[in-house]
């Protein structure tokens, strides 16, 4: 059983991140049966820190080179799921801007078209979830926090990700993206790279049907069940537009 709890105040966090003296609100709280994680925004050293540690953990395990720091920067959004303290996943959001975006280095000629035809575009980076973490839950609260974000913070039109050419058919099969370009050398990380492209508008309609069915859902296994519902998101959408 899932439960979604949008918190309503900016003070308020969930009582198990309570301990730490500086902390950002929760964006929203998710029980999953005796369990519960947050969804936030890293905006403090203190998280952006420990979100930095969680990514290195995991991209250094599956060999990747490269800095996996999450610095501060005004066209960024770093979210983290958190439990008990402890930070279980993080993603981040790229925005465009006049540095452009970090798979312009690769892949600029896939993306300017979009750029051309006034569409607007940004990223996801820096994806890393701790291996005991199995739940589909926290995947599709971060991802779902982020698309919120990219559409309807920053009207993005459309949403690209690089991935090693191994991951690729589960961001096609969990989260509708396809394939933009295929593989080319990445030497920010040393290893090949696919460049993958959400849409918010079919993202917006995949929310529509399935949101919020979890493990009810029939004949879809992807991980739109998993985002909230039509309901929770709006309450999402107002929280995140009053707090800025």
């Amino acid at each position: 059983m899932i439960d979604t709890v949008v918190t309503e105040e900016v003070g308020h966090s969930s009582t198990a991140d309570r301990g730490s003296e500086s902390y950002s609100p929760n964006i929203v709280d998710v029980a999953i049966n005796e369990s519960v994680f947050g969804i936030r925004a890293a905006d403090v050293d203190e998280h952006r820190n420990s979100a930095s540690m969680l990514i290195s953990k995991m991209y250094t395990w599956r060999g990747y080179t490269g800095n996996h720091t999450v610095g501060k920067d005004p066209n960024r959004i770093t979210l983290t799921a958190t439990s008990k303290g402890e930070v279980i996943g993080t993603l981040s959001l790229n925005l465009d801007s006049d540095v452009g975006l970090l798979c312009d280095q690769v892949f600029k000629d896939h993306i300017d078209p979009y750029r051309a035809n006034g569409g607007k575009v940004c990223e996801l980076i820096k994806l890393a979830i701790d291996p005991g973490v199995k739940s589909k839950a926290v995947l599709g609260a971060l991802f779902h926090v982020a698309f919120i974000y990219a559409r309807d913070l920053h009207g993005c039109s459309d949403i690209f990700i690089e991935v090693n050419p191994r991951h690729r058919r589960f961001y096609e099969a969990m989260l509708d993206f396809v394939v933009e370009c295929e593989s080319r050398p990445n030497p920010r990380v040393d290893a090949p790279a696919v460049l993958l492209r959400g849409n918010t508008a079919l993202g917006t309609r995949r929310i529509a049907e399935v949101a919020g069915q979890g493990d009810h859902a029939v004949g879809d296994r992807s991980l739109f069940p998993y985002f909230f519902s039509p309901r929770e998101e709006a309450g999402i959408i107002a929280r995140l537009k009053r707090i800025g």
